[in-house]
């Protein structure tokens, strides 16, 4: 039976008590002494209560990014069955003005594709290694993809899961790399900063009701040292999670598998 909160401050007096008594015994070596000060703590404060409270986001970002991939089979309903190669040449399909002729941004990716007849991951080949895991908790592998957006210096990645037989995009981001991790049911994402010592952090996990990967996470986090301050900092800043790797993951759940 837990104790009641009178019998917690009878237990504290007691400890203080027993501190006192061995600091009188030592003499004045080995004390109590004071840890200094600590900062105030300071409640949530409510900025402009009068404003009308917004009922519509004022930015169109995409928040639930999911489509079927045509023109792509999924033998058994086996995601693993998907050729990874045929699942990018699909999307350039989709978008030609994104990647054919001279002048297209991702001109690079395309050409790059021709060099894929080993499979991803091989050679030249632009697109990467595949991981797979359990992102939606069905209980089947989804597929999570990567493939630089040639000749620039981004990376698309991308989730995929199957669908009443189909093969369905459920998370689509481009950006320059810094780590891609899997944890948990939560795939995140670390980037540069254009800021010295930090890198932004985001991270997607799986929602059940939208049938999707929501950006859940958005943070900008430390990576170099920090200067020391005789000042407490108002908040702590977390640490990066050790970046992905194909036998062990930061959660400690299941291992990533790839190929």
């Amino acid at each position: 039976m837990p104790l009641s909160r009178p019998g917690q401050a009878a237990r504290r007096l007691a400890v203080v008590a027993l501190l006192l008594a061995a600091a009188v015994g030592c003499g004045d070596a080995g004390g109590l002494e004071g840890a200094g000060s600590t900062p105030t703590a300071q409640g949530p404060a409510r900025l402009w209560p009068e404003l009308t409270p917004a009922s519509s986001p004022a930015f169109e970002i995409g928040e639930v990014n999911t489509e079927v991939v045509e023109g792509v089979k999924v033998p058994g309903d086996d995601i693993r069955r998907v050729d990874p190669v045929g699942i990018v040449q699909a999307e350039i399909a989709r978008h030609p003005g994104e990647y054919d002729g001279a002048k297209a941004p991702y001109r690079g990716t395309k050409r790059g594709m021709a060099e894929c007849a080993k499979g991803p991951g091989h050679g030249t080949c632009p697109v990467l290694k595949p991981y797979y895991r359990d992102l939606t908790g069905d209980g089947h592998d989804d597929l999570t993809l990567g493939f630089p957006l040639l000749p620039g210096k981004t990376t698309a990645v991308r989730v995929y899961t199957v669908e009443k037989h189909r093969l369905v995009q459920v998370m689509a981001w481009e950006d320059a790399l810094s780590g891609v991790e899997l944890a948990g049911r939560s795939l995140v994402i670390r980037s540069p900063s254009e800021v010295a010592g930090y890198e932004y952090r985001l991270q997607w996990t799986w929602d059940r009701d939208q049938r999707a990967m929501l950006l859940t996470h958005d943070e900008m986090l430390r990576t170099g040292p920090r200067k020391h301050s005789r000042h407490p900092s108002a908040s702590p800043i977390a640490t990066p999670s050790p970046s992905l790797s194909s036998s062990a993951s930061p959660s400690g759940s299941a291992s990533v598998s790839g190929g």
